[in-house]
């Protein structure tokens, strides 16, 4: 939200107050917090403190490397809350305040200063005739807050500024600032020349959100758009920092754009609260974040696996449902989960969590065989709002568990079904209630819950518990993700939990998985996708998964399909979904069969689905490790080259390509012809499929490539020993056993990989390279030697050692 006009003037109808001098400094009681009265004008005298409006500026530390900001101008007005936190025990040591030269109001002469430093982050407010707010690492600046930066904006019914986020749903639905609050607090934090910014959640823009205006309100409103579903108060910049704003409401960036030298933030009333967090580096930026707003939660070896659905609006019954795992099964393409989307329900009566019995008559039997015959798990979708026409309807109405106006009528919409409320999940009642129906589910044979929904929030509503409406619009999911994520907890057990979620906020990460939307069946639709997948993976989410093939549209093109494939297949978690028509790959066969294409036969839908189901399956003892780290360290599974190469400057902007895990580089192909143009950073890289290895210790190079639907660029960085394991028909089997590990390690050297179990069993496999010899120890005791270029009698491919590890 944009306050000012140009670098001198505000806008029509706004009035600007900024903290101009820091005036009193002091030390906390505790000696582990800082305060600063800073007045909006230089004092000379005392007759300048009267009429004189001030901010309180306090600093303290909830964690390590981490310092929280409160800036007030008046307390005692509502605030919106913010985000649940876990705090370090204040006794640890790792926060410390300090003062220099500071006393009391006007005796502190200028130059004075407090310092409150936690582990190897410090914050320095200094006295003199210009605000002056300073952050540090070691000793070196990472951003500020000086001169006009702290600002408190009061706003004229008429005034010229706008909230972006307008409709049923918005924050004002004139889109008029003033009618969402009169007054808006905002500060402007520095950047450094070329410091670039990312995060912010889903965000299905460029990557690299340097030149954007973001404004965090979840909404329904697909990929080819500003709004996201999932939106983070979070960014992280490549100096070494993030900043999370502690805020559940209408947060607004401006990323270097009202500003070009900084990041404004902005929020409604007179308060605002955030936390800066230091790195050095990406992965312990999101470390810290996650350590502070909470981790993913583990999730099952089955998800990992490829999911197929029964899409959205197609008509289906068990016959239909039985014929596409069956044409699977035919086709030797494993599947993992098949999940029922919306119609399993009558129509009208969503979500009332009744199978529809027209169409699945013995439901517990058909699940039954699903599991027993088929060896799959099952996922269900469901939403927070129930139909007039349901049952449900009556019975939540009576007993108070609906939102309501504030004359007491429940609220309702025609928007999605007809005559619907919406559960309200701040009373702990409908809480129970809402997850008895989902146990009820699970208990049918249902294994996973898709929460589908949950941006649409209305804000002229009351909550039970008496919340404000503006912080519930993006809070909202966060309640409703958790009760469902809990009662699948309390079925089948920590760890063996799983959602399908597609909107969150801050602290949604530990109810993965998360899916990105509904993307338009295309190229741009698929690059769109990779773009919030990167963002949101950069904002402290583990789990990550995207409709391969693309949602919106009647079919995609069988191109698309394919190459979505392989970027679906290579990411955290891989479902085929779509709106109108099934995802199974044969359809898609015949498509091109009707167009008069001939595909070569591992070119075709089917066999493409099957290679990279299968690669996937092989190399579970890598991922489920790499899930593991997401889960207990917060760093994600994918992950953009800004967040594995932050010191590369090529690789900063790069946003058609990724890490899955730190091991191995995907570029997904974006074309019809199969051309692909990606960035490979410093180091040595082995392509999978045909073990050429390209050299780029002095520098990173840039490659072209034309690619068939069969094959993508997959590189695997040096230093990196692979278990994989051949021929599996599904996800879950022993990763430490009958494996192959191939060492890729192109000097002499050591390096090891660890593999767990789901039964957190490990082994930890050392590689020792020593001219063209190779030897690999595991933990139980086992060695294997072999030369480079054979290994188990099978030639290995430039310079990467495979031994069976039985």
């Amino acid at each position: 939200m944009k306050f000012t006009n140009g670098y001198w003037l505000t806008r029509p109808g706004v009035e600007a107050l900024y903290a101009r001098s820091p005036y009193e400094l002091s030390v906390g009681p505790d000696g582990r917090s800082i305060d600063v009265l800073a007045t909006t004008r230089v004092v000379t005298g005392r007759a300048d403190t009267l009429n004189l409006p001030t901010f309180r500026i306090h600093a303290t530390s909830p964690a390590e490397g981490i310092i929280q900001v409160q800036a007030t101008h008046w307390k005692g007005t509502r605030t919106c809350p913010g985000f649940p936190v876990h705090e370090q025990d204040p006794d640890s040591g790792f926060v410390k305040a300090s003062a220099q030269g500071a006393g009391d109001g006007e005796v502190g002469e200028d130059g004075a200063s407090v310092t409150l430093t936690s582990g190897n982050l410090s914050l320095t407010m200094t006295k003199g005739p210009v605000f002056d707010m300073a952050f540090a690492c070691e000793g070196k600046e990472l951003t500020h807050a000086r001169g006009k930066s702290l600002a408190r904006f009061a706003l004229a019914p008429d005034a010229a500024v706008s909230t972006q986020p307008v409709g049923e749903f918005g924050v004002a639905p004139t889109a008029r600032a003033y009618d969402e609050s009169p007054v808006f607090t905002a500060i402007q934090l520095g950047l450094s020349v070329g410091e670039r910014v990312y995060g912010f959640g889903e965000r299905f823009g460029p990557y690299l959100k340097n030149g954007q205006s973001i404004d965090i309100w979840n909404e329904d409103g697909g990929t080819a758009s500003e709004q996201g579903y999932k939106d983070i108060p979070f960014y992280m910049t490549s100096k070494g920092y993030g900043v999370l704003v502690n805020n559940r409401g209408h947060v607004s960036f401006e990323v270097a754009t009202e500003n070009t030298e900084t990041v404004q933030f902005s929020v409604p009333g007179e308060v605002l609260d955030f936390y800066l967090i230091a790195g050095p580096n990406p992965e312990r930026i999101l470390e810290r974040y996650t350590a502070l707003v909470g981790r993913p939660a583990k999730v099952p070896a089955w998800s990992y696996g490829l999911w197929l659905t029964t899409s959205f609006t197609t008509k289906y019954d068990e016959k239909t449902v039985t014929s596409m795992i069956d044409g699977m099964a035919q086709r030797h393409i494993p599947l993992s989960v098949f999940h029922y989307d919306c119609y399993w329900m009558r129509e009208f009566h969503w979500t009332d969590f009744q199978w529809d019995r027209r169409f699945f008559p013995d439901i517990e039997g058909t699940l039954g065989r699903l599991h027993r015959e088929k060896g799959l798990h099952v996922c269900a979708w469901i939403n927070p709002y129930i139909g007039q026409e349901s049952a449900l309807f009556d019975q939540a109405a009576d007993k108070g568990y609906l939102v309501r106006k504030p004359n007491g009528d429940i609220w309702q919409t025609d928007l999605w079904q007809a005559g619907m409320g919406l559960v309200d999940f701040t009373n702990p009642d409908a809480c129970k209630w809402f997850k008895e129906h989902v146990k009820h589910l699970l208990k049918q044979g249902v294994d996973a819950i898709k929460t589908d929904f949950g941006e649409r929030i209305p804000a002229d509503v009351v909550w039970f518990d008496g919340s404000d409406p503006a912080s519930m619009h993006n809070w909202y999911t966060q309640l409703y993700n958790q009760t469902v994520f809990k009662a699948i907890e309390e079925v089948y057990g920590k760890g063996q939990a799983c959602l399908y979620a597609r909107s969150a906020t801050v602290g949604g990460q530990q109810q993965p998985v998360h899916w990105g939307g509904d993307c338009e069946s295309t190229f741009n639709g698929m690059a769109q996708t990779l773009r919030a997948g990167l963002s949101l993976v950069s904002s402290g989410f583990g789990f990550w998964s995207h409709d391969i093939g693309g949602f919106e549209g009647a079919r995609p093109d069988p191109a698309v399909y394919k190459r979505w494939i392989a970027f679906g297949l290579l990411s955290s978690h891989s479902r085929l979904h779509g709106s109108t028509v099934y995802r199974v790959p044969w359809l898609f066969d015949e498509e091109d069969q009707r167009r008069g294409v001939v595909n070569p036969p591992e070119q075709t839908a089917v066999s493409v689905l099957r290679k990279f189901t299968r690669l996937k399956i092989s190399m579970m003892p890598y991922l489920y490790q790499v899930g593991l780290g997401a889960h207990e360290r917060g760093v994600p599974v994918m992950r953009s080259m800004f967040m594995e190469f932050p010191d590369e400057r090529t690789a900063l902007d790069c946003d058609r390509q990724y890490m899955l895990g730190p091991s191995l580089l995907v570029a997904p192909v974006f074309s019809y012809t199969g051309d692909v143009e990606y960035y490979l950073p410093k180091g040595v890289w082995t392509d999978w499929f045909t073990g050429r290895q390209v050299d780029c210790r002095q520098s990173g190079q840039w490659m072209h490539e034309k690619h068939g639907f069969d094959t993508v660029p997959l590189w695997v960085r040096d230093g990196t020993v692979l278990v994989t394991r051949q021929g599996q028909e599904s996800t879950e089997y022993a990763y430490g056993t009958d494996s192959t590990v191939s060492v890729f390690l192109a000097h002499d050297g050591r390096t090891s990989a660890t593999v767990t179990e789901e039964d957190g069993s490990s082994l930890v496999f050392q590689a020792e390279r020593s001219g063209s010899t190779v030897t690999i120890t595991s933990s139980d005791g086992r060695e294997f030697t072999g030369c480079l270029g054979m290994g188990e009698g099978k030639p290995s491919r430039n310079g990467r050692l495979v031994l069976s590890a039985d």
